[in-house]
């Protein structure tokens, strides 16, 4: 069997890349062959026979995100339909280059695709009957949101007195707003959304409140040409007087790693103030109210298996009051960056990171695969 060898497409120096690079080596892999984003962006990808392509995320580089975004602050909150558009035609021009030379892509355009609109991976959930929150944007039919008297709309014939209105193509919480409504003209919203004099939008580090319809329809108006998901703000189980969800994240097709996140606001993302919970007295809590925790870990793997062709997700998986109910809150293509944290027991990852045991899945299923070649050339003999 030929050595596996890997190509990232990522940011030179960045933490994934650096990460994932760590990782092939201390299995003994070469070092993989890192081709930068912002060079893909401009000339297209060149790949080497048998090479197995990683797509990495494009995150946290500044030419990289005006060459996808058309904006080179990366705190600025705008531009994300742009940057879905820019990144899923590179993603399959990617697709393209690899199959050409002959190369291995562990992630399908299409399914990421689907992974970067909430709306249509909110569909494809739901279709599978995979527990998610109520919406009225799910799917591929449904109508667009053009703005707040959409949203208002929406919230109305919904019955969502608690909503979160998300980016379509957003991610780590960026345009998240969690909207309160209670009667004519009394709403709030909760988000990590600064907006200045002028009408600009930028992510911030600190968590803040809106309290006027006029601010909240000001900050949604400018959002909604990007798309707009909308879906109900489900009451969450709470740990140390945090709310509460887990990260989960499937290997192929297996859940390996998992996470608490805490948070005192309702984005539990760790980088907005979320701080990681105890993941033993979550098993225990389920567990008390009668949900095993394979149930638990089985969720987060039948919404990775709505994405059979993608190797690595990360599933945001939202426990109800008395960690007695679960539903799927987000599934993320890139939803692997959690340092220092190891396998879950029994995974087949323990000790492992999660780029370690995407590694190792990527050897095992080569090994399978050149397993099953020999049993079918001695049949044919």
């Amino acid at each position: 069997m030929k050595e596996t060898r890997f190509a990232v497409v990522g940011n030179p120096g960045g933490r994934r890349v650096e990460m994932f690079t760590a990782a092939a080596v201390a299995a003994g892999l070469p070092t993989p062959r890192v081709l930068a984003w912002r060079d893909v962006l401009a000339d297209g990808a060149v790949f080497e026979p048998g090479e197995t392509v990683r797509i990495d995320s494009p995150g946290e580089d500044e030419e990289v995100e005006w060459l996808l975004r058309g904006a080179s602050d990366p705190t600025r909150v705008e531009g994300t339909g742009r940057w879905y558009a820019r990144f899923t035609e590179a993603v399959r021009d990617i697709a393209a280059a690899a199959r050409t030379a002959g190369a291995t892509l562990p992630h399908d355009p299409g399914e990421l695709a689907v992974l970067f609109d909430k709306r249509l991976c909110h569909g494809v959930l739901d279709g599978a009957g995979v527990p998610v929150p109520p919406s009225p944007t799910s799917g591929p039919q449904a109508p667009p949101v053009r703005g707040w008297d959409d949203v208002r709309a929406a919230l109305g014939t919904s019955g969502l007195r608690r909503a979160f209105v998300k980016l379509a193509h957003g991610s780590s919480a960026s345009g998240v707003l969690a909207v309160e409504t209670a009667g004519p003209g009394r709403v709030r919203a909760t988000t990590s959304v600064e907006r200045t004099e002028d009408g600009r939008l930028f992510n911030s580090l600190r968590v803040r409140r809106y309290d006027t319809e006029a601010e909240i329809a000001a900050i949604i108006d400018r959002l909604a040409p990007d798309g707009l998901h909308i879906e109900r703000w489900l009451p969450k189980a709470s740990q140390d007087k945090r709310v509460a969800d887990l990260r989960i994240v499937v290997v192929a097709g297996r859940a390996t790693h998992a996470v608490v996140r805490a948070s005192r606001s309702p984005m539990t993302n760790l980088h907005l103030g979320g701080v990681r919970g105890d993941l033993a007295a979550a098993r225990a809590a389920a567990e008390a109210a009668g949900v095993a925790w394979s149930e638990v870990l089985g969720t987060a793997e039948r919404a990775a298996e709505c994405f059979p062709r993608t190797l690595c997700v990360g599933v945001d998986l939202l426990p109800g009051p008395g960690w007695r109910r679960f539903a799927v809150g987000e599934v993320n293509a890139f939803g692997d960056l959690l340092p220092r944290l190891t396998g879950l027991p029994g995974s087949g990852a323990e000790g492992l990171d999660t780029y370690a045991a995407q590694v190792a899945a990527v050897l095992r299923t080569r090994k399978e695969a050149h397993r099953d070649a020999a049993v079918r050339a001695r049949h044919e003999r």
